[in-house]
């Protein structure tokens, strides 16, 4: 795969034909403060506060109901807050959401294009909608369509495409009127690997061209992918960092037992002192204890002396020990 458009440097050629003036870059592209939304007596989002630098990929991480889509509509100026305040690319989301549209690219968990419009059809339509010369429109068109491998397809209706296909469409409308945040709300829940592969290698290159992406997602690996993130849960920010730097909030010792029966070691294993959390991953049972390296390992070998294992040692602690040791806090 080729890398996308540049977005910053055409984006500058064109808007110089037609005339068309930017506001000058901001440091910050998000940032919010006590930012607060309530439906009835349930805080959705609960004073969260959150600074995320231009050009970076910040990742909002947490399981469903935890707030994420509630504060990606906050972000694209969709919902108002019931208190606080949030900027994105330097446009108050109270005061000016229509700014803040303008210079955002949103993509929603639901398919919302025109499913009775062809591939092409709808890139033209949005581009037109955001009033961007035909001679960008055209030139971002192709390299997209390239790029993503749906020029074969640009001619199929969108209600035709396969989920990986309709998301990769979906962002390239969310791209092609050159927004300086992209704003991504789990763009690859229900996608198969490769498109999920193929998306990653498209938002990878975006941040070199001044965009900034802020995604949600529920899976731990793709937080690994983002420069910075921030663990929600319950509307609440529980930790924010650097992948490494939130993995290393899992306080104690991380010991991993391999076994055929990972559910039942884990039960064997549910009433043991020092017992600070239990985590599966595949065949690997994540064991975490408040005690010292040897002490953690000699504890689980004589819990499991007459368990079947196929191996017990110790392990870094992940982005998952992190978030169930905070939860549980």
């Amino acid at each position: 795969m080729g890398s996308v458009p540049n977005i910053a440097a055409r984006g500058r050629r064109v808007v110089a034909v037609a005339g068309r003036q930017r506001r000058p870059a901001v440091s910050a592209a998000v940032t919010c403060e006590h930012l607060t939304r309530r439906f009835g007596a349930l805080s959705a989002v609960d004073d969260v506060s959150l600074n995320v630098p231009t050009g970076e990929i910040f990742g909002l991480i947490g399981p469903d109901g935890a707030g994420k889509t509630t504060l990606m509509r906050l972000f694209a100026g969709i919902l108002t807050p019931t208190s606080g305040r949030a900027q994105v690319a330097g446009y108050d989301v109270v005061a000016d959401p229509e700014g803040v549209k303008r210079h955002i690219g949103y993509l929603s968990q639901v398919f919302s294009l025109y499913t009775d419009l062809t591939v092409q059809e709808n890139l033209d339509f949005v581009a037109d909608i955001y009033g961007e010369s035909r001679a960008w429109a055209q030139q971002a068109k192709a390299e997209m369509l390239a790029l993503t491998g749906l020029a074969p397809f640009a001619g199929r209706l969108a209600g035709r495409l396969s989920g990986g296909m309709k998301q990769k469409l979906a962002l390239m409308c969310a791209l092609i009127h050159r927004p300086r945040v992209l704003l991504l709300d789990e763009p690859t829940t229900g996608v198969d690997p490769l498109s999920r592969r193929d998306f990653w290698r498209i938002l990878a290159d975006l941040p070199a061209q001044g965009v900034t992406v802020v995604l949600s997602s529920p899976y731990m690996d793709e937080a690994a992918r983002c420069h910075r993130l921030a663990l929600i849960d319950r509307g609440r920010v529980l930790a924010v960092g650097s992948a490494p730097e939130i993995a290393a909030l899992a306080a104690g010792t991380v010991v991993e037992v391999v076994a055929a029966d990972v559910r039942g070691t884990a039960r064997r294993l549910g009433d043991q002192p020092h017992l600070a959390g239990l985590t599966v991953y595949g065949d690997a049972l994540h064991v975490r204890l408040s005690l010292p390296r040897a002490a953690a390992l000699a504890q689980v070998r004589t819990a499991l002396a007459d368990t079947p294992v196929e191996a017990i040692s110790e392990a870094e602690p992940s982005l998952e020990d992190a978030f169930v040791e905070l939860v549980s806090r």
